[in-house]
């Protein structure tokens, strides 16, 4: 009898196992049906642009409705100067106040500040784009931009990058912004995976004498850098995919322009901007076409990064 009940109970058990085995490779495979479904869904709803417009849709500047003429150039332009502008300054300031709160910060000083970073990131994107358009860029265009035109606009080559008038608003500010809004992400997942290097091996390189950057440079940053490509990788996403603070401070303009103070336009803020007033097939299908390219730009962009992990993985195999 007791045999029984014991057979019994392991039935139950493999059975639980099993119910428990298939429950988790459906959420598993609900994520890709998401994926393959959001794809598809976009693919429909592009392809009258896809079809019309061809591969010169990328490389088109022109987005004029009423002659139903549309490029992603613009779009596309303006989305990667802000993310490249916004990881350019965030990755350094994210790097810094990592090490700063984990390596040297005073111990009664760490909590509010770990805090005070948490908070930023948990303020709304609308909050940072009227921020942006109300009180950074006037003083931007009064003290800042004007001391740069004067000093950079004559470089050869450089200076293109830095002509335009003092507005305020345009791709320079947008990336500024998105600085702001990625640094809080970036420097909470570095300040974790930090925090998890074991002390042994800290202690060990000080007591050889290192100094606290040989530390962070030779044990802190090997042991850690898969978070810290992910913490940049999760700043990017959301640089790329930010809407409505970039919409409020880009300029929304169409016109192709080099210079980073001159006003563009990213991806997310033309959705923003014309998805409820588009009129016509080619118009819909050319913003949904944007959303397909920002789609395989974040997707690139992942698979970029797990190329660089995977290379570095190789590489710290043969170095040891």
């Amino acid at each position: 009898m007791e045999k029984f009940s014991n057979h019994q109970k392991m039935r139950q058990q493999m059975l639980l196992d099993n119910i428990f085995r298939l429950t988790t490779r459906s959420f598993a495979f609900l994520v890709l049906a998401l994926l393959v479904g959001i794809l598809i869904s976009l693919l429909i709803g592009a392809m009258p642009s896809i079809e019309k417009f061809g591969f010169g849709f990328l490389f088109n500047s022109d987005w004029d409705p009423v002659a139903e003429h549309y490029g992603a150039l613009v779009p596309i332009f303006g989305t990667l100067a802000t993310s490249f502008i916004a990881l350019l300054i965030g990755v350094p300031v994210s790097f810094g106040i990592a090490v700063f709160l984990t390596e040297l910060c005073p111990t009664w000083l760490k909590r509010p500040l770990g805090v005070c970073v948490e908070l930023l990131a948990g303020i709304p994107s609308i909050i940072y784009g009227m921020w942006g358009l109300f009180v950074f860029a006037p003083l931007f265009s009064e003290h800042v931009q004007p001391w740069l035109i004067d000093n950079l606009g004559d470089l050869p080559l450089l200076g293109l990058l830095f002509q335009g008038a003092p507005m305020g608003i345009g791709v320079f500010t947008a990336g500024l912004i998105l600085a702001i809004m990625v640094i809080p992400f970036i420097a909470s997942v570095m300040r974790d995976v930090f925090e998890v290097v074991p002390t042994m091996l800290k202690e060990s390189a000080y007591g050889l004498g290192s100094t606290t950057w040989e530390v962070v440079r030779y044990v802190v940053l090997p042991y850690t850098k898969a978070g810290v490509i992910g913490g940049i990788m999760l700043g990017l996403g959301r640089a790329l995919g930010e809407t409505m603070a970039v919409t409020f401070v880009i300029g929304n303009s169409t016109r192709f322009a080099v210079g980073l103070f001159e006003p563009g336009q990213s991806i997310s803020s033309a959705l923003a901007n014309e998805f409820a007033e588009a009129t016509g097939v080619f118009h819909m299908a050319s913003l949904i076409e944007l959303g397909l390219i920002l789609f395989f730009i974040t997707f690139i962009v992942l698979a970029c990064a797990k190329f660089l992990l995977l290379r570095l993985q190789k590489q710290e195999g043969r170095a040891h």
